[in-house]
């Protein structure tokens, strides 16, 4: 269905493109070179369909040859330079963004041909597969499309049920598809397994199976794996891999001793520890049982009743009192318990005065005082001196001195408390240059005959 509709548009297409060009004929904006060159190129764009038959279980592989589409697009400018258009190809499921499961493809550069290759399964037997191709030409940027249609084949020893499954080291993937080669290394697999019938089931390379990708250095390969099968049970060379010694000599990083691998070595380098043999005979399957689908009706739930179209009105008084008053209040009794414990459990001044000793409390008072007359002092140094520096009596006539003094009153010799009955008598005074200094001496009344 899919392939007619596809021929019913191709053909749709076509004849809208012939009317647009006659129209441009007729309206003479298009010569009649320039009208063939678009009907070859467009015919060559709209290419036919290919079909090919591949077998279910058995290993397919189409070349995308780029010798079969420079013929659709226009020359290059340069004689003999045709063949280095570089152009590359783009697959997919008609209808789809990309190809099947089961199908892969590979083009190491644009000047190389494309691949396609992988091993169709049997549920898809019987039902065509359209895949469309499509060209690039890196140099122009134009396009040509074919459609490739995989009609895949019933085999009657689907699958064998034998098979075995080799890693070769020295072989990239797209090396290994190509026929000569593929046919050889089947050639050897036949030499060491001697079936009547063998195949090669897929091709894998080693990059899709978790490989590194290999250093560009000393012509490093890729790997790919084989897998292949056959009607006859594996021979003794391909079992020698499972015996006890070769495993130990595989588990520690040892190639095993193979008999029949010198009917490899001269192509294919195969690493024997990676070999996977595989009786289908033996297998047992597993049966997973499908979920079966519903009827896709939901239970009956009774009759649905809509919302009524008016709505009743709500009160929000509770829900008011729930999100601010509560809140509030417990707010308040913490506020409420704050505040008597800072204010009202205050011990007070005068129950700290009456746990404090007399003794401190004056000196305290003292200290306060003291404190408060030398700040006043240190505002103004021009004032008199206080009253508790003042002497209560004159040191030479014993007459009681004036709380307030005169400006020119003499204190250098004042004693500095009131108690104080020794004198201060002037022994020497120097006059220099800037200012006269005079010295005190301080003289016991004792030795005061013995200055005089």
């Amino acid at each position: 269905m899919d392939v007619i509709c596809y021929r019913r548009s191709l053909f749709l297409s076509l004849k809208r493109f012939y009317s647009h060009c006659c129209q441009k004929l007729r309206q003479g904006k298009l010569n009649c070179d320039v009208f063939l060159h678009k009907i070859i190129i467009f015919t060559g764009m709209s290419h036919a369909d290919r079909n090919v038959y591949p077998s279910a279980g058995v290993l397919f592989v189409h070349v995308l040859e780029r010798e079969y589409f420079k013929g659709e697009f226009p020359p290059y400018p340069k004689p003999g330079d045709a063949s280095n258009d570089p152009i590359t190809f783009n697959t997919n499921l008609m209808g789809y963004p990309d190809r099947p499961g089961w199908l892969r493809y590979i083009q190491r550069t644009p000047h190389s041909d494309g691949v396609l290759y992988g091993s169709p399964t049997s549920e898809l037997v019987g039902k065509p597969t359209v895949i469309e191709i499509t060209a690039y030409n890196r140099r122009t940027f134009e396009t040509a499309r074919h459609n490739l249609i995989i009609n895949i084949m019933s085999t009657e020893d689907f699958p064998l049920p034998y098979q075995a499954e080799f890693f070769i080291k020295n072989m990239n993937v797209e090396e290994m598809l190509a026929s000569e080669v593929l046919g050889d290394f089947l050639g050897a697999v036949k030499n060491v397994w001697q079936p009547e019938r063998l195949n090669a089931i897929n091709i894998t390379s080693a990059l899709d199976r978790g490989g590194r990708v290999p250093l560009p250095i000393n012509d490093l390969k890729e790997g790919v794996y084989v897998m292949v099968g056959a009607d006859v049970p594996f021979s003794s060379c391909l079992r020698e891999v499972e015996t006890p010694q070769n495993q130990l000599r595989c588990s520690q990083e040892m190639e095993p001793v193979i008999s029949c691998d010198k009917k490899f070595r001269a192509q294919f380098h195969i690493d024997w520890c990676k070999i996977s043999l595989v009786d289908i005979t033996k297998v047992v399957p597993v049966h997973r049982e499908k979920a079966e689908p519903g009827t896709g009706i939901l239970p009956d739930m009774g009759e649905y009743k809509p919302p009524s179209e008016t709505l009743e009105s709500r009160d929000y008084f509770a829900d008011f009192l729930i999100t601010l008053a509560v809140p509030s209040a417990v707010a308040l009794v913490l506020l409420l318990i704050l505040g008597y414990s800072m204010c009202c459990r205050r011990e007070g001044v005068e129950k700290r005065n009456m746990q404090t000793p007399d003794i401190q409390l004056v000196h305290h008072s003292s200290i306060q005082k003291s404190t408060k007359e030398l700040r006043s002092m240190s505002k103004n140094r021009e004032i008199s001196w206080p009253l508790s520096t003042l002497p209560v009596f004159h040191h030479v006539s014993g007459e009681v001195v004036p709380p307030i003094h005169r400006d020119n009153y003499e204190t250098t010799s004042m004693p500095l408390m009131q108690t104080q009955t020794v004198d201060f008598v002037p022994v020497a005074s120097q006059k220099t240059q800037s200012s006269w200094y005079s010295w005190d001496i301080y003289i016991p009344r004792s030795q005061r005959s013995e200055v005089k």
